[in-house]
């Protein structure tokens, strides 16, 4: 049996290369829907109907779990996930909590960069007002850093510019720490980590989500039976060109290096 991780484009290899790490004994599916990237800027329904298509598809596969990867994806539909499949579906949100808890010890704010969608949909508004009791929580929009990473691009002085450009209405001193909610995001982490303050804490959710998933598949008694092996696919089409199948394995190398 597999474990499939699904994101709108190739930002879930964040999370793939967290779960290879812990559980290096499992057998991979990895589905980008390259055709509708980027989810973040798209209407809901839209984007509901792209993830339950792409559930369906990998449900055939036979999944001993499913991550949806996908930050903007687990806002609108995870719980239509959940209540169609009897394997384990398993979503990801902005690491808010730990980023308010952090943050607050150092009397300073949480910047929570992510995608439009994520930002207004009700689960993540509902996230924050559970939490941030002192409103010390803002959110940004990136969506350029979505499209830099769907065109393999890691050039630093375009990106830094980009980055520096969308910040100018903050006062990075005010902040403790900052939550990177699109799974694009950490592959900028030593960009975005050089133009905040030292002391600033930079997450994501991606360990996090990793963790939870060990936790269930030991719960299942599901641990293991694999050989680390990953197959790709881009909306339903089996990766198989050697350049592409090489461009992602750089991704993980980047990864490694971001460590």
């Amino acid at each position: 049996m597999k474990i499939a991780i699904f994101d709108s484009g190739i930002g879930g290899m964040t999370v793939l290369h967290q779960a290879m790490k812990l559980l290096p004994d499992e057998d991979y599916i990895f589905y980008a829907d390259t055709a509708h990237v980027p989810y973040g800027e798209k209407p809901k329904e839209n984007v509901k109907k792209y993830v339950l298509e792409a559930a369906d598809f990998l449900a055939a596969q036979d999944l001993k779990a499913l991550v949806v990867a996908c930050n903007t994806a687990t806002s609108v539909a995870i719980e239509d996930l959940r209540q169609k499949f009897s394997f384990p579906v398993l979503g990801i949100e902005p690491a808010v909590k730990p980023a308010v808890l952090e943050s607050e010890k150092k009397r300073k704010k949480v910047l929570v960069l992510a995608t439009r969608l994520t930002l207004k949909e009700e689960k993540f508004h509902h996230l924050v007002e559970r939490i941030d009791k002192h409103d010390i929580v803002d959110g940004l929009p990136l969506p350029g850093l979505v499209t830099f990473a769907e065109n393999f691009n890691f050039h630093e002085d375009q990106i830094t510019s980009y980055l520096r450009e969308q910040l100018k209405p903050f006062d990075l001193k005010e902040y403790g720490t900052v939550v990177l909610g699109c799974t694009h995001f950490p592959f900028f982490k030593d960009m975005i980590r050089k133009i905040f303050p030292e002391s600033v804490n930079i997450i994501d959710g991606s360990i996090g989500t990793a963790k939870n998933l060990k936790r269930v598949l030991d719960g299942r008694h599901q641990v293991g039976g694999g050989t680390g092996a990953v197959s790709f696919y881009k909306s339903s089409v089996k990766v198989e060109d050697q350049v592409t199948l090489n461009q992602y394995q750089k991704l993980l190398e980047r990864l490694d290096h971001l460590q």
